[in-house]
């Protein structure tokens, strides 16, 4: 079997493989929180919020592959199966049934924000050890911000 050599040392390669796998469980959890509440959504700003969360839903699962990619590309197998994602995820849970449309808002409001604590202590931790990654992180981590700036503005 072919196995991918990292160009990273082990001490560095741990810290960086370490900050991929967490931003992945959160990027997949963040992308089925968000659909799970599309899914769900009522209220009066039911459409304007349901195409919001489905641009969440886009943003997360790019910025997932991408993140699942460097973790292959440096030699380290990404998990991403349902269990990883529901025991390493640092969004809380979400509540099943129909969700009022302020409730979906803030929501996502914690769930972003919650990813966004997160991605900036990858984004810190991997600074000397992946530059490479840190910058991978430092995109994700602006997107974010700017859809936690939007939902914050909806309940405003």
């Amino acid at each position: 079997m072919y196995v991918v050599k990292s160009p990273l040392s082990e001490a560095d390669l741990k810290t960086v493989s370490e900050a991929l796998q967490g931003a992945l469980v959160d990027l997949v959890d963040l992308s089925l929180v968000a659909k799970q509440i599309h899914w769900n959504i009522v209220g009066p700003r039911f459409r304007s919020i349901h195409l919001q969360l489905d641009e969440v839903v886009a943003s997360a699962r790019t910025h997932s592959d991408t993140v699942a990619e460097r973790a292959s590309t440096l030699g380290v197998p990404p998990d991403g199966r349902a269990a990883t994602v529901a025991s390493g995820s640092g969004i809380g849970a979400t509540s099943s049934g129909w969700v009022k449309d302020t409730d979906a808002v803030g929501t996502l409001v914690d769930a972003l924000g919650a990813v966004i604590t997160r991605m900036r202590e990858r984004v810190l931790a991997t600074g000397e050890a992946d530059p490479v990654t840190q910058d991978i992180f430092i995109g994700i981590t602006a997107d974010l911000e700017k859809h936690h700036w939007m939902f914050q503005a909806e309940n405003a």
